[in-house]
This record gives C-alpha cells, sequence and structure tokens, in this order.
C-alpha cells in the first residue's frame, strides 16, 4: 500500500476539523477526495505533506509512518504537494517557478530534461517561459503550479483544488492533464469540489462530511450513489 491514513484527528486550536478519518491509496491510483466546503478535504493533504500534525492518528508512505516527518523530508520521499489557490511565486518567471520546482536536484541536465517535458505538457507555459507568474492568466498559473510541481519527480502528487475558478473548457484540459500524469506512472490523491470531473478520472473515493468519512467506494459506483448525486452531483 503506498498511502494509508488511519483514525486522523487534527484540529485547528480548540475546532476538531478531522475526526477519525481513514483513507488509503495503492500504487498507480487515482483517489478523489470530495466533499463540501470545510469538510476537511485540504486539512488531510496538509496532513500527509506534514504541514499538520494530528493529535490522534497516523500516516504511513509506503510501510514508513510518515506522520512525525518534517514537510521537508517528506518531499524527499517523493511526495509533492500542489496546493489550494495555486500559489505560484508571482514575481518570479514561468522557468524560475518551475527551478524552483527542481530545488532538491543538483543535475543541471536532468533539470534541463525535464523543463523540456513540462513545456511538452504545457505548451502554453513555453511561450511565456520568460513571463511573469503574475500575469499568467488562472488556467496558466495552475498549468504553472502542476508543472512545478512535476518538475520534483513525485511518486505521490496530492492535487488540492485544480479545477478552482477555471472555466469548463479548461477544466476539461486540467483533468485530461491529470489523467495523462497518472497513466505515466504518478500515484495521485485528489481533492477537488468538482465531483463529477474528480470521480470520472478517480479509480475509488472518499466523501467527507464535517471531518469524517461519509462514504468510499470505487468512482464509477460513487457516481450512481443517490447520496452522492443528490449532495454533490446536482441529481
Amino acid at each position: 500500500m503506498m498511502l494509508e491514513i488511519k483514525n486522523l484527528n487534527v484540529y485547528y486550536g480548540a475546532i476538531h476539523a478531522l475526526k477519525g478519518v481513514d483513507l488509503h491509496l495503492e500504487k498507480g491510483e487515482i483517489v478523489a477526495l470530495i466533499g463540501s466546503n470545510g469538510a476537511g478535504k485540504s486539512t488531510t493533504l496538509n496532513t500527509v505533506s506534514g504541514i499538520m500534525r494530528p493529535k490522534v492518528g497516523s500516516v504511513s508512505f509506503e510501510d514508513q509512518d510518515i506522520t512525525e516527518t518534517p514537510a521537508q523530508d517528506i518531499v524527499k520521499l517523493g511526495i509533492i504537494q500542489v496546493p489550494e489557490g495555486r500559489k505560484i511565486f508571482t514575481k518570479m518567471s514561468v522557468q524560475e517557478n518551475l527551478e524552483m520546482g527542481a530545488y532538491l536536484n543538483t543535475d543541471k541536465n536532468q533539470i534541463a530534461d525535464d523543463m523540456e517535458n513540462a513545456f511538452t505538457m504545457f505548451p502554453r507555459l513555453k511561450e511565456r517561459r520568460k513571463q511573469m507568474g503574475g500575469t499568467l492568466s488562472g488556467g496558466e498559473q495552475q498549468m504553472l503550479a502542476i508543472a512545478r510541481g512535476l518538475m520534483s519527480h513525485p511518486i505521490l502528487l496530492l492535487l488540492d483544488e485544480p479545477s478552482m475558478g477555471l472555466a469548463p473548457v479548461l477544466v476539461e484540459q486540467i483533468f485530461d492533464i491529470i489523467r495523462d500524469i497518472n497513466h505515466q506512472g504518478t500515484s495521485i490523491l485528489l481533492v477537488e469540489q468538482n465531483a463529477q470531473m474528480a470521480l470520472s478520472i478517480a479509480d475509488r473515493g472518499y466523501v467527507l462530511e464535517t471531518g469524517t468519512n461519509a462514504l468510499d467506494g470505487v468512482a464509477t459506483e460513487l457516481l450512481q450513489n443517490p447520496k452522492v448525486m443528490e449532495a454533490y452531483l446536482g441529481g
């Protein structure tokens, strides 16, 4: 098992954000984590990546307990998070943003190859390689955030709301790219409010409600689940 979360309890001060969340992800999977605002989706990702610390529970990656592992060491293990809201370096160029994604790599030839791979996957970024990140459109910034994450050669990619604020045509494009990244061998834990799109590309899914596991199962079955359809798919 690549990732296993057991009985995760996380607090923001006195606020009990996660209340015994369980989740697992096998190598090669896309696992979608859906739910309404405040359900605990981003908190789950932040706990896996070491930004948050659980009061109770554990996080294991490839059979190694990483619950107390510092965030910078989790990156070295191959767990890379693309945060909600993109959070690119707005006053750096596209190329400089990508170079920041490769900060652990000292092989200049490998970095150059990785950058060309990023530009092949995201041709629009190649056209704008010298442009400041803050001047890009929302869709281009999302592409840059994902490309920057890929520069670190993730084994497990944590994607937090990649479609947020994007036009429908760009949402489809971003999800096609996510599927391609997975087909190239990267496992993905995907937090997404667009439940229809997330479940359409995922292998399995989890539904969180107010910090607890509400439902989980095969993605195609969740898409047909009446509770999921009513709450998240407008059905």
